[in-house]
């Protein structure tokens, strides 16, 4: 990594090196996301709250939330979050302030939209000045909160517990938390329909399918209660929905999406030339509108006839007088006259009552046969339209006239800025990890010429990337070892953000935990092949459970009355039978089966700090102590035996290990993936493997069964072998990783993936079976037997 942390880490130590390793990870995942400003202003914010001393935690969270904020909603509003958190800093807790940025990334992907972010931080800021003790728990329950309320229903259900519980400081904590009748009461009752982010993506694909080409879209914060945001917009060639649509007059609000989607992407493929709206008043202005809307409909539903039907229902719909949900009321006579006027355009089979408006309709429709794209139609049709609505009926304000009763159409400002928009390009460079540095694959020569290169910096906008090693010159005989090798370090993944399970408010915290993939460094693979020879009993015992596990292909089974084919000697035994006067035995058929094993298996390892325990009865300090083997010994043990064993079956596996420091630094290390073959670069990575800091269990569960997932066999099997009982240095409360661990472990259940626990620790009958089930793990009293038992379990369990 090419940017030097010192100068803006001023909270961490030199020789924090785990630490560091996680910064490097998360930088890289920003470097993907952000143009450099971004990236600029993403360090600014590291220093702001290293120089802020609320601990070490809140500015982790900060540097490894942040990117997946950026992917969600653009990296713009990195400096309004930095402004916002020092805002809050001076009203609430580090602890708070670090739950806040924690569920940020949630927040933006639910909300969706840069500016409606800015919204949900302003509220934040807005409830510190009224009640800052329901931050806390409000941000515990934020994921429930976000899938049933909008940011307008969001701000109302804050504003009316604010208010209920000004001078209740318990009342606040429990209104906020979610635990009170009328908290539950506002909730419901501000609770829409549809929301937009739960079927963005069905809409986008619903528009590609239509005209094959992709459509921007983005939420806007509707409220009903000032009107600002409720009306769709087309605006830098992005269509802008309100974020959320109850159901109209019995239309569903996914009808209503589709419908405000299909009209608005209308607008942008068939409106083709400007029009001026020079010397015209408003009510005309509104007048043309409403032909331009039926001219581009007009368009769209003789290509695709089904949206006619789609839009012509919002016109039809019965309007109950006496439904007080209605959010539009009674219409104006003039409204009411351009509803009917466009039904009578898009329904050939209506006939309105006012000869007016079928004579109006009838012209325009002919006048859209003849040349449907030219717009000069609708100025023209709207102009009369006016001229004559003058005569019948009373023109309303511009207010009501722009209050269009019908939820779909938009505010047409896309037609008349249309000559403005012809020289606007914002939607192709919208999200800036467009503008992110180039990964290119080079050739060795390209590599040397521009390796030493002058114009190198911090923020490429190229990195080459040499698939070969390296190697020094060729008439230097004494150096064997590549620059790789020498020079280069073990790469680190980009994180993997995970959800954790609170067991006190039942909830899942989202993207809680910070899984990293590294690299531990290799050993010598001759040790993994001195195992076989060490446990010569158990490898001859294993040769025989190869034997009987081995896939046998096509497997034909004599004795069967049914089956696929003849047995001929038993058939003829039964016609010697019959004609000696002998009952024959009917069983004269084979049953073919196939014997297959379609089987996927990761070994987990946990590498925690307790596998360096020695296991004996020397103590520590006297002779022969150090020559005691540990429990990682026997560990990397037992894994090398399996993994001989299911390499000779030639079943699918991998095996992995981790150790955690903190939920921001799960450490997870892939000795051997499923792709690769168990050679001497896995007994390599197996040799070397080493055990350090603590045992999250539950980040790595579903790390392992992501990998699992990806794998097409019929049976998962995650095979977890640990020395303990899950734990971290930044969670006092034992139960409440056990409560994770078996959170993970029934999601993993529901995705298809087994998981089976065999545990070292002789105390583990207290918690094992409250984790992984009953009949879900097996208990080793005695250490030393781990490599006997290892392969036995993997027999029962796969045989």
């Amino acid at each position: 990594m090419s940017v030097d942390f010192s100068e803006y880490l001023t909270c961490f130590s030199e020789d924090d090196h785990e630490h560091h390793q996680a910064l490097e990870s998360s930088y890289h995942e920003a470097q993907r996301v952000m143009s450099p400003r971004g990236l600029q202003n993403y360090l600014e914010g590291v220093r702001a709250f290293c120089t802020l001393g609320r601990g070490q935690d809140l500015v982790l969270t900060y540097i490894q939330e942040i990117p997946g904020v950026a992917k969600e909603v653009g990296e713009d509003v990195i400096p309004d979050i930095v402004e916002s958190m020092m805002k809050l800093s001076s009203h609430t807790s580090g602890s708070v302030i670090t739950l806040i940025l924690a569920n940020l990334p949630l927040a933006a992907s639910r909300l969706g939209d840069v500016e409606v972010l800015r919204g949900f931080l302003t509220l934040l800021h807005q409830m510190t000045g009224k009640t800052p003790r329901g931050l806390r728990p409000m941000m515990e329950n934020l994921d429930e909160l976000l899938s049933k309320l909008t940011l307008g229903g969001l701000r109302r259900w804050v504003m009316w517990g604010a208010q209920a519980h000004q001078r209740d400081l318990d009342g606040q904590m429990a209104y906020f938390a979610l635990k009170t009748d009328s908290s539950r009461s506002i909730l419901k009752s501000e609770r829409r329909g549809t929301l937009f982010v739960d079927n963005q993506r069905r809409l986008n694909f619903y528009l590609r399918a239509l005209w094959a080409r992709a459509f921007f879209m983005r939420p806007t914060a509707g409220d009903f209660e000032s009107r600002q945001g409720i009306r769709p917009y087309i605006e830098d060639f992005q269509i802008h929905v309100p974020d959320a649509f109850d159901a109209f007059r019995g239309i569903d609000g996914m009808e209503v999406y589709r419908a405000t989607a299909a009209h608005c992407a209308a607008h942008m493929v068939y409106t083709r030339q400007p029009i001026s709206g020079e010397e015209l008043s408003q009510a005309q202005m509104r007048m043309i509108e409403l032909f331009e809307d039926a001219r581009i409909e007009y368009l769209a539903y003789n290509e695709f006839p089904g949206l006619r039907k789609l839009w012509l229902k919002f016109f039809t719909a019965y309007r109950d007088p006496a439904n007080k949900d209605e959010p539009y009321g009674e219409p104006h006579e003039t409204m009411e006259l351009m509803l009917r006027t466009t039904r009578a355009i898009m329904d050939p089979g209506y006939r309105d009552d006012l000869d007016v408006i079928n004579q109006v309709a009838d012209d325009f429709v002919a006048k859209l046969r003849d040349d449907p794209h030219d717009p000069r139609l609708a100025w023209m049709a709207g102009i009369d339209f006016y001229n004559r609505m003058v005569e019948i009926a009373k023109i309303p304000s511009v207010r009501i006239l722009s209050e269009w009763p019908i939820p779909y159409r938009d505010d047409n400002r896309y037609f008349w800025e249309f000559s403005e928009n012809m020289f606007v390009s914002q939607g192709i460079d919208y999200m800036p990890m467009n503008q992110g540095p180039v990964r290119r694959n080079v050739s060795v020569m390209e590599f040397v010429n521009e390796i030493d290169s002058e114009m190198t910096h911090d923020n490429p906008d190229e990195v080459l990337v040499l698939s070969s090693e390296l190697f020094p010159y060729e008439d230097d005989l004494e150096t064997t070892r590549s620059w790789n090798e020498s020079e280069g370090v073990e790469p680190v993944s980009e994180p993997y953000h995970y959800s954790e399970w609170d067991y006190h408010v039942q909830l899942a915290r989202p993207e809680w935990a910070t899984v990293i993939e590294r690299r531990q460094p290799k050993g010598d693979p001759e040790l993994m092949d001195e195992i076989l020879v060490k446990h010569k009993p158990i490898a001859s015992r294993i040769r025989h459970l190869i034997d009987a596990l081995q896939p046998q292909g096509i497997v034909r089974r004599r004795g069967y009355e049914e089956g696929e084919e003849l047995d001929l000697n038993a058939a003829i035994r039964a016609m010697i039978d019959i004609r000696r006067g002998v009952m024959p035995d009917p069983r004269i058929n084979i049953r073919i089966t196939r014997h297959i094993r379609d089987l996927s298996i990761v070994l987990l390892l946990d590498l925690s700090e307790s596998t360096n325990e020695k296991i004996g009865d020397i103590a520590e300090g006297e002779a022969g102590y150090e020559d005691q083997p540990s429990v990682l010994d026997l560990t990397r043990e037992s894994a090398g035996l399996l993994s001989w064993a299911i390499d000779s079956i030639g079943d699918n596996f991998a095996v992995h290990g981790f150790a955690s420091d903190g939920r921001h630094d799960v450490q997870y290390y892939r000795f051997k993936d499923f792709s690769q073959s168990y050679d001497d670069e896995a007994k390599s990575r197996m040799a070397g493997m080493k055990g350090n800091l603590s045992t999250r269990m539950g980040a790595a569960l579903r790390h392992a069964g992501n990998h699992l997932v990806q794998q097409n066999a019929q049976k998962r099997l995650v095979l977890l072998v640990t020395d303990g009982e899950p734990a971290d240095i930044d969670e006092r409360d034992p139960q409440y990783l056990r409560h994770d661990a078996k959170k993970a472990v029934e999601d993993l259940a529901m995705q298809g993936v087994y998981t089976y626990c065999l545990t070292l620790d002789p105390d583990a009958d207290r918690y094992v079976a409250r984790i992984f089930g009953e009949n879900n793990y097996s208990i080793v009293d005695h250490v030393e037997r781990l490599p006997e038992r290892l392969p036995a379990v993997f027999a029962a369990l796969t045989g």
